[in-house]
């Protein structure tokens, strides 16, 4: 019996014990899910049975606690290290399959080392079927979108429920990012217990409430729509005098983020319902987003996909069930958070298919400006993107949390100062 990191180095017990005389490796699991986690498992578990000539079964947790997410995929390789049998991703299993345990001729040449005598255990033939013809069962692995996607549901359902919510609540805007948020919740919770809220302002385009209207109605999900212009206004009268001699800038933009969270939290005070928050993970790495406004909340679901990933998510949502859940008008028109006329998000950021190349190879892999230079990338967006990066680390640390998809989220697997002098 081996517990986890034990199967996972070299020199871990798994070999000494095949030595001692064990017929057979249990490594028992609570391994969290990040995007390409199963492949990576699946070869190191061959090479531990290989190594030690037994059979490995691998018992993985299931669910979701806080940022992380246990995916199950539990698994059984053979003393050759071919896999055998492999449980369902991100849902209980029972898994059963017959072993041609290797003994005696069988095992390899071991030097056994002095060992304490081990207490033998008799099962009767007849607790454990004898002569089952049961055949091992290879559980089809889903593809890299819609392990993402289920990773994502899992995450979200267990943090709701287990916090003691049972309804979320999500701004929709129109946009791609409430919109696949939304389709993660009803598939998590359930369309009855999905609200979503239309704000609309000054500056929101009518094809936005279309948009947000069609993606509630493809959800089935119930909505209210509370414009935020009168709020909006009076905070700007409010701060009339203070702002005198002051042109209208990004904070004008901001108060209306801010409105819209105050509105969503006002409703979660007063039904009990958990704010989801929509904010993905190229504007988290950005800074791209609003505190106490579009960041308020109390999951952020999305929080470790990168854009262009989102894109993929609700195009494979769609092909997967057939429908449009996702208009096409949404996944086809430019990104805009429509807090002044005419915006795009590409005024103040590179094109995400850039950016978030450039946020990988940063964040995720550690590289430095010129080894990202040298990959083929414009060193001013480089410069800008780090610049982003480094200067928004005091907001990440107001974020909720969200559910982690990738080797190295925000957060617990990305752990710098906020107070930093230094800017690479």
């Amino acid at each position: 019996m081996t517990i986890c990191e034990d199967a996972w180095s070299e020199t871990g017990p798994i070999l000494s014990q095949a030595a001692g005389g064990a017929e057979l490796i249990v490594n028992l699991n609570a391994s969290p899910y990040y995007a390409g986690r199963v492949a990576e498992r699946e070869v190191m578990l061959a090479s531990r049975a290989v190594e030690a000539g037994v059979p490995i079964v691998y018992t993985n947790l299931i669910g979701g606690q806080d940022e992380l997410v246990f995916d199950g995929s539990s698994m059984i390789v053979d003393e050759n290290g071919t896999l055998i049998a492999r449980a369902a991703q991100f849902s209980e299993e029972l898994l059963v399959a017959d072993l041609q345990v290797p003994t005696g001729a069988d095992r390899r040449d071991v030097e056994r080392p002095e060992t304490t005598p081990l207490a033998e255990i008799v099962v009767s033939s007849e607790s454990i079927g004898a002569g089952s013809t049961a055949k091992p069962h290879i559980h089809p692995l889903l593809s890299p979108t819609h392990e993402v996607f289920e990773a994502l549901v899992l995450g979200t359902r267990d943090y709701v429920r287990k916090n003691g919510f049972s309804e979320v609540v999500i701004g929709l805007s129109g946009g791609i990012d409430s919109s696949i948020v939304a389709a993660i919740a009803v598939e998590a919770l359930g369309a009855d217990r999905v609200h979503g809220v239309l704000m609309p302002s000054r500056w929101s385009s009518p094809g936005s409430l279309t948009d947000a209207a069609a993606l509630a109605d493809a959800l089935g999900i119930k909505t209210r729509t509370i414009p935020i212009e009168a709020a909006h206004a009076a905070f700007e009268s409010l701060l009339t005098d203070s702002f005198a001699d002051h042109l209208p800038d990004l904070t004008e933009e901001n108060l209306q983020a801010r409105v819209r969270g105050t509105l969503l939290m006002a409703l979660s005070n007063k039904f009990g319902w958990m704010v989801l928050t929509t904010g993905n993970k190229s504007e988290m790495a950005t800074g791209y987003s609003t505190l106490y406004g579009d960041m308020a909340g109390g999951f952020a679901v999305i929080k470790d996909v990168a854009k262009m990933l989102v894109f993929e998510l609700c195009r494979d949502l769609n092909t997967r069930t057939g429908r449009e859940v996702i208009p096409s008008n949404v996944i086809a028109k430019p990104p805009s958070a429509e807090l002044r006329p005419d915006q795009k998000d590409e005024d103040s950021l590179p094109p995400y298919a850039i950016l978030d190349r450039v946020i990988e190879a940063y964040v995720e892999r550690d590289l430095s400006l010129g080894e990202i230079e040298a990959a083929g990338f414009d060193r001013a967006v480089i410069e800008q993107v780090i610049r982003l990066v480094d200067r928004s680390e005091y907001k990440r640390r107001q974020s909720p949390p969200g559910v982690r998809v990738t080797p190295k989220a925000f957060g617990k697997d990305r752990r710098l100062p906020i107070t930093n002098r230094w800017y690479g």
